[in-house]
């Protein structure tokens, strides 16, 4: 009875943030206000390589680190079976 009521809920929800979302869109095309895909498509993201360039070197450290505690744990490991 609780998950068929959690169910419905998220269901009326789910229907109530389409609806707005697709008034607001036809708002948006009645006013005449030009859709935001062509403003995006226009942008590049060129002036962000830096930040490209330190998310890809976050990665690699965290999967450095991720295989020194691999290695460490192999270790302990073996020096228990000893």
């Amino acid at each position: 009875m609780i998950m068929k009521n959690i169910v419905l809920r998220s269901l009326l929800l789910s229907l109530a943030g389409l609806a707005v979302t697709s008034a607001v869109t036809f708002a948006q095309e009645a006013a005449g206000v030009p859709p935001q895909v062509n403003r995006l498509a226009e942008q590049n993201l060129r002036a962000y390589w830096h930040v490209f360039a330190a998310y890809a070197l976050v990665i690699l450290m965290i999967g450095g680190w991720v295989i020194s505690i691999a290695r460490r744990l192999r270790a302990i490991e073996d020096r228990g079976v000893e």
